[in-house]
């Protein structure tokens, strides 16, 4: 200690600091991965009904309960957004006429939102490492894995014919003190 007392832009300067520090820590604690928006293009076949004025798309994250909708007047696609990764959306289009009245709903279709890979944590000790990610058709996924973030090698890949979770096992996993995952769709 120097024995001298610390003026107030001093003490203010120290405490902005320390605000800062705790600011970041919660944000490192709290926030280390953001979860993004994604979207779904949808399309549909008009209907053959006359006096049709448009067409209602009605969504939500439980089969048959739909919390959204969007009115895509006359077109027969359009984009659904803010769909959360991991999540299961289902949803229905309807046909309306001028009057506003509608169409029984489509058939219900549901689409599980493609996200980041998942580390799932080891029963005990020396047990497989397992990691899950969400999968959409038409893609080939490459699970590749580090142990310092320079050198990757690929320890498993599958093509998705169906949307749907994925899991897979990294036996090397178990015998590592520290391993790095990425994912790589293709």
């Amino acid at each position: 200690m120097n024995g001298r007392t610390p003026n107030n832009s001093e003490s203010a300067g120290i405490g902005q600091g320390r605000t800062l520090a705790a600011a970041l820590a919660f944000l490192l604690l709290f926030c280390w991965r953001a979860q993004a928006e994604q979207s779904l293009e949808v399309a549909w076949n008009p209907s053959t009904a006359g006096g049709v004025a448009g067409y209602m798309v009605y969504y939500g994250n439980s089969s048959s309960n739909y919390t959204q909708s969007i009115d895509a007047g006359t077109n027969t696609s359009l984009t659904v957004p803010g769909l959360q990764e991991g999540q299961t959306t289902y949803m229905v289009v309807v046909a309306y006429n001028a009057q506003g009245m509608q169409s029984p709903p489509s058939n219900e279709i549901s689409y599980i939102v493609p996200g980041a890979l998942s580390v799932l944590s080891k029963a005990q000790p020396r047990s497989p490492t397992y990691l899950s990610f969400v999968a959409a058709p038409g893609h080939t996924y490459t699970v590749q894995a580090s142990v310092n973030l320079t050198t990757w090698s690929t320890i498993w890949r599958t093509s998705a014919t169906t949307n749907g979770w994925v899991q897979c096992e990294d036996p090397e996993g178990a015998n590592l003190k520290m391993r790095f995952y990425r994912l790589v769709m293709q």
